[in-house]
């Protein structure tokens, strides 16, 4: 954040990403990154924040070992932004979350305890931290969690993080309290650390809420603190009493100027925002015709969304809302299953979206059948070919659409599935899929299904 030192310091040796400012030498000078405070601009507008012109960085004072200068850059009373919100939809209905600021200071070293003793790695000591501070405005656990992943969501929509909360790229620190029903104001509050997914957040907080609940009903008092959530026992322990505002002796950081952030900025940044995950969901139902569910899925892993775009941008425009929901429904679901058999990402994934359209297309002009083109579909992720090749080299042959040919074998089914027949017949009409699979069968995946289906439903139907 004030120094150049490498943030690629993951798979790095201890103390390798180090310089004296990091390492908080004597008489040393911090400078403020430019592209930090860029990104923290973009995350705060697409919050709804506004934006002050002017800001300034305090000194924030703690004396712990994670701090090489006894001190942390930090923001106090004039943040880069401030009264922003966000939206959740849970239990089918949209709750306004506020957003109190988007601030920025930088991150500590990292501490290893051992028996007895702690190790010190400087490496992300000084690396750039946003921090995001909700206004208390979430009433449960699923909300907390919710909000938690919209806001990755836009995190990573804007390209500022990876989101990867296993990686530590996003932390969470939540703060909860417990009041009776019907209490206007709130209880004490106590911090919860250590919570490295979405469930674990909800997990933690679910725990900490009845502990405090237990607590209460006992007689007993919440008192101010930061506690740890221990993962494989589902509990939270008691780290530290919880300090005050005061107690951080907060001044303006005397080595660094004030910022001054011109509105001609600010509309620059806003201008240069892209399409967020609620208007990308929008979009997509409106465009494509997709489902709020298969809209949904697409916009919540950002990758997953781009894939989709690349098929369809080489899709015809009178076709795109039946070959949208065809590609989100049937074909995407399945590229997702390969993915994840193999332990890949969509970023990583070998079949490229052209791939994905040349099978469509081979789909629509019934070169193959649905039951050929997943055999097609997994040889061509295997090999990298596309779809074409793979049925040139392997000779599959074009569907049978010979309605004579296939009359025969759909009366030789019905003739020997008499329990199938009775249940159809008897008004499960689902049990027809299952003559359709044993002619389909017989023919080794080349039938065309729909012909298949009419004639089965026109003979069963005719006795």
């Amino acid at each position: 954040m004030f120094c150049s030192c490498s943030t690629g310091y993951a798979n790095e040796a201890p103390n390798t990403h180090v310089c004296p400012v990091c390492m908080g030498m004597p008489g040393v000078l911090p400078v403020i990154n430019q592209e930090a405070v860029t990104y923290t601009i973009m995350t705060a507008l697409a919050l709804n924040c506004s934006i002050p012109e002017y800001s300034k960085f305090d000194r924030k004072n703690y004396p712990y070992p994670d701090l090489m200068k006894g001190y942390q850059i930090s923001q106090y009373d004039i943040p880069l932004s401030r009264n922003g919100f966000l939206l959740i939809e849970a239990n089918g209905q949209q709750r306004r979350i506020g957003i109190t600021r988007v601030h920025l200071e930088e991150d500590t070293a990292r501490l290893t305890h051992r028996d007895g003793y702690s190790l010190v790695d400087v490496n992300r000591a000084g690396t750039p931290l946003m921090e995001i501070v909700s206004e208390p405005d979430i009433r449960s656990p699923e909300e907390a969690r919710l909000y938690m992943q919209k806001l990755r969501e836009i995190l990573v929509y804007l390209g500022v993080s990876s989101g990867r909360m296993e990686e530590g790229s996003l932390r969470c620190d939540a703060n909860i309290s417990v009041r009776p029903r019907g209490q206007e104001r709130f209880g004490t509050k106590v911090e919860i650390k250590n919570m490295n997914s979405f469930r674990s957040v909800e997990r933690a907080l679910e725990y900490e809420a009845m502990r405090q609940v237990e607590v209460l009903r006992s007689g007993g008092v919440i008192v101010q603190e930061t506690r740890g959530w221990v993962e494989n026992r589902g509990v939270t322990v008691s780290q530290r009493s919880k300090e005050q505002a005061h107690d951080y002796r907060y001044f303006p950081e005397p080595d660094l100027p004030p910022l001054i952030i011109s509105r001609k900025r600010v509309e620059e940044i806003r201008s240069h925002l892209p399409e967020l995950p609620d208007a990308r969901r929008e979009r997509y139902q409106a465009d494509f015709g997709l489902s709020r569910q298969d809209a949904n899925i697409l916009t919540e892993d950002k990758a997953l969304g781009d894939y989709f775009e690349r098929v369809m941008a080489t899709t015809k425009a009178g076709d795109r809302k039946s070959r949208a929901r065809k590609v989100a429904g049937n074909w995407l679901p399945e590229v997702v299953r390969l993915l994840k058999e193999r332990s890949l990402s969509i970023q990583e994934c070998p079949l490229v979206p052209e791939a994905l359209t040349n099978l469509l297309d081979l789909l629509d002009q019934q070169r193959i059948t649905g039951t050929q083109a997943k055999e097609v579909l997994e040889e061509a992720f295997a090999t990298g070919e596309l779809p074409e090749a793979v049925v040139t080299r392997k000779g599959i042959k074009p569907p049978i659409s010979d309605q004579s040919m296939l009359e025969g074998i759909v009366e030789e089914v019905i003739a020997s599935n008499a329990k199938i027949v009775s249940d159809y017949r008897g008004g499960k009409l689902n049990a027809i899929q299952a003559l359709v699979g044993q002619v389909m069968k017989r023919t080794r995946g080349q039938a065309r299904a729909d012909i298949v289906q009419n004639l089965l439903r026109q003979k069963l139907d005719e006795a």
